[in-house]
């Protein structure tokens, strides 16, 4: 196996040209994943995840083995641990009315495994509501915009409110709350995090209690624990959101972590 990283066009080198139009355009969405062994985990649901959203963006999906085989074909060409983005995308490009007689296209592009930060994070709370939280798409640049706010008022990253007083999601990141028994996951729109969904379908095999409850920022004094994931990591302790400090929970992001490892890994 190679120990190169690749960016791929349906399955193939992309060239110049094929990344161009690309990079000014932002009518797109995306999974990411962590590749150990050339598999990963939840891989149903990262192919659910692009189905989902290129019927919500275009109007029609590309059948989950010509997706699979554009993920082989990249991690064919790269070493067995690495990082994996999947971007799909209109040839017929943005701000355009394409219909759905255009197929969508596949981007791959792989680099260097990563396992996320080690915490404790703290989280600024800030009031935004993304446009389309359930489609994990491109061009987002309030999540950018809002990390780079919070780390200048001293903290490590944002926490979403939403304008019901909410918490939903972090700015690329899942939360998941301990209340010293079981796992409480916010009610709220945002996106369906493929770890979370991971971590939810085996903490329920597992027979661990959890359930989903709207979370304010005035809830957070009753809970025993925080924590966020995305595909970097199953799970990051978090000690302060906003001026609220959240007690350690050491057993919390470890069950989370054991959690995340029960699911088994797939090759695509």
């Amino acid at each position: 196996m190679s120990t190169s990283f690749v960016t791929q066009r349906d399955g193939r080198r992309a060239a110049a040209e094929d990344l161009a139009p690309l990079a000014f355009a932002g009518y797109a969405h995306f999974t990411a994943m962590q590749v150990r062994g050339g598999r990963v985990r939840g891989l149903d649901l990262h192919l659910e995840r692009l189905r989902f959203a290129s019927m919500e963006l275009f109007g029609r999906a590309l059948p989950d083995d010509l997706v699979q085989s554009h993920l082989r074909a990249a991690l064919e060409a790269g070493p067995a641990d690495l990082s994996l983005v999947a971007t799909v995308y209109s040839p017929a490009g943005e701000f355009t009315v394409a219909g759905d007689a255009v197929d969508p296209e596949v981007l791959v592009r792989t680099g260097p495994a990563a396992s996320g930060p080690e915490g404790p994070l703290t989280l600024a709370a800030i009031e935004y509501e993304r446009v389309l939280p359930a489609v994990k798409h491109v061009g987002e640049v309030a999540k950018t915009y809002y990390l780079r706010q919070a780390v200048a008022r001293g903290f490590d990253d944002a926490a979403f409110v939403d304008r019901r007083g909410r918490l939903s999601e972090a700015s690329i990141w899942n939360l998941a709350f301990w209340d010293g028994s079981a796992v409480v996951w916010p009610e709220a729109e945002m996106l369906g995090g493929i770890t979370m969904s991971v971590i939810r379908r085996q903490l329920d095999r597992m027979g661990v209690p959890q359930r989903v409850q709207e979370v304010t920022l005035a809830d957070l004094a009753g809970l025993a624990g925080a924590a966020v994931m995305n595909s970097w990591t199953p799970g990051v302790a978090v000690h302060r959101i906003g001026s609220v400090p959240l007690p350690e929970a050491p057993a919390f992001v470890e069950l989370l972590h054991r959690a995340y490892q029960a699911e088994p890994l797939t090759a695509p």
